[in-house]
């Protein structure tokens, strides 16, 4: 049964439409040109901050602009209990800032009172299953709000898993009621790596409980073997393989927020725009049929 959330006064949601990360250095040019997007995504620990230019910065965006807050230090699948502080400070930021949604990570970042700053997968068995929607649970009665939750980029899998991760995320999105953030290159490179159809993931999971999607690029390597190992590095365009399966998942659930993420070797605004663009024109040809 789902978790009851305590509603609280909500933002409106995000619009249907293209989206981009918010980057310190494009702050100006946002406040300047006031580009045509559809909402902007800044990740909560950069903001986590009482006072100088970045609550400046956010607030005036924030004002003419819907904001998606991504989070990435809550550690939702770690054994250790939540961090209180941390979790009261993204309470006073999410406050602060009222976004649309806010989001977080199907991993764990953190043990024995140590950030990791990285993103580490989990094995899919009934003890991760409890931890993970307690902890669901307790940040989303503290927020007040449906939190989303994002599926990995993974470079190996748990010989222990009991669960598909499809329907591992399946069960959380029933237990909780929290909201699903289909992050399209992390099943690619999930996928990939691990020799499996991203069509056919994409495919079991809750899609109803879609509420964003995320685009991104990836490196390729090579494992020991020889076969193809991607990295989700958030520092190139889009992979061709990702745009397809953008295309195919909004004609089959029609126009949804879709954000392109870009964190390493960050482009101009407007070569950021160009490509938001194309997700753009993929959502309007879709909201017509």
């Amino acid at each position: 049964m789902a978790h009851s959330l305590v509603p609280s006064a909500r933002p409106a949601p995000l619009p249907a439409r293209a989206g981009l990360g918010l980057k310190p250095q494009h702050f100006k040019d946002v406040l300047g040109q006031g580009p045509d997007i559809g909402f902007f995504e800044v990740h909560a620990e950069n903001h986590m901050v009482a006072g100088g230019p970045l609550p400046h910065f956010l607030t005036r965006i924030r004002e003419r602009y819907p904001l998606s807050l991504h989070g990435v230090g809550l550690s939702i699948g770690g054994e250790a209990p939540l961090d209180e502080a941390h979790l009261q400070r993204l309470s006073d930021l999410i406050e602060r800032c009222e976004p649309a949604v806010f989001s977080e990570h199907l991993a764990w970042s953190s043990h024995g009172g140590h950030f990791l700053n990285d993103l580490l997968p989990l094995p899919y068995d009934g003890d991760t299953l409890a931890r993970v929607c307690g902890h669901i649970d307790q940040v989303q009665s503290r927020l007040r709000r449906q939190i989303l939750l994002e599926n990995p980029a993974t470079y190996l899998a748990f010989a222990s898993s009991t669960f598909s991760e499809a329907d591992f995320l399946r069960e959380v999105i029933r237990r909780t009621g929290c909201g699903l953030l289909l992050d399209l290159n992390n099943a690619h490179v999930s996928c990939t790596n691990h020799g499996l159809d991203a069509d056919a993931y994409i495919d079991a999971l809750p899609l109803h409980a879609v509420v964003e999607v995320h685009l991104a690029g990836h490196a390729v390597d090579e494992d020991a073997a020889g076969a193809p190992l991607l990295i989700d590095h958030h520092g190139s365009p889009v992979d061709e393989a990702v745009w397809r399966l953008h295309e195919r998942l909004i004609a089959r659930l029609g126009p949804l927020p879709t954000l392109l993420e870009r964190d390493n070797d960050v482009p101009s605004l407007a070569t950021l725009l160009t490509e938001a663009s194309r997700a753009e024109r993929t959502l309007a040809r879709w909201s017509a049929t």
